[in-house]
């Protein structure tokens, strides 16, 4: 949220990332979490972008009537189902788009009370939080939701997925139904203590099931290299 870009993060920009023994912070920095979260705790910054997210979702909707019902996330990795999460959790109806028809995720979703689809469903949702980053999907969610919808982006897509959007349809999906469309990265400090309480109020044995693979941090490789039925993997550090 730097807007003239002379920032440092660790691991991402600048400053080395987390992947030692032994660090330093400023204890300014340090966001506490429950400790019987136990390893789920590496859920946070995921859980820190999403609420962001809906942070966000919330304030623009107030710009008008604002009586969500539904909720899409598309994708169910970690920041998908850290979305459905917190859309559960507002008490609405949640809905998770992602192309595997095996393997946990579809259990996740059921498992949180949300609704899991391989396909963009047939009602128009009144919320999307899109985290593929794939251009087809983004352009589902846009002209796919419903009018006055918001639609938040969290996914970066790769070359791979390079493509370009109909402007014409989008900008009138956008302006005649009144639609906001959004991106978002990273947070701000009170979105990681959002997120603390979000991850305390939710069910630990669900989220620990998202940890699917335990690496030691001798075999960091392994932890890159994608596997089936992979949704969070984490380096362990023994002592």
């Amino acid at each position: 949220m730097c807007r003239n870009g002379r920032y440092t993060e660790r691991g991402i920009k600048q400053a080395d990332g987390f992947g030692a023994e032994r660090w330093r912070a400023d204890p300014g920095f340090l966001v506490k979490i429950d400790p019987r979260l136990g390893h789920a705790g590496v859920l946070l910054e995921s859980a820190s972008v999403l609420a962001k997210a809906w942070e966000h979702v919330e304030r623009i909707g107030l710009r008008s009537r604002w009586a969500p019902r539904t909720a899409l996330v598309t994708g169910a990795g970690p920041v998908g189902l850290m979305a459905a999460l917190m859309g559960v959790q507002a008490g609405l109806e949640v809905h998770v788009m992602d192309h595997n028809e095996d393997g946990p995720k579809p259990g996740l979703v059921r498992d949180l009370g949300a609704i899991y689809h391989t396909r963009f469903p047939s009602f128009a949702p009144d919320i999307v939080i899109e985290c593929t980053g794939k251009p087809e999907v983004i352009a589902q969610a846009v002209t796919g939701s419903a009018p006055g919808s918001i639609v938040c982006l969290t996914g970066l897509g790769g070359a791979e997925h390079a493509a370009s959007f109909d402007v014409a349809t989008l900008n009138q999906a956008m302006v005649l139904e009144n639609r906001v469309v959004f991106g978002t990265v990273n947070a701000n400090f009170r979105h990681y203590h959002d997120a603390a309480r979000a991850l305390a109020r939710a069910d630990r044995g669900w989220l620990e099931q998202l940890i699917t693979r335990r690496v030691p941090l001798e075999d960091w490789r392994e932890a890159y290299e994608k596997q089936r039925g992979d949704v969070k993997t984490v380096l362990v550090f023994e002592d």
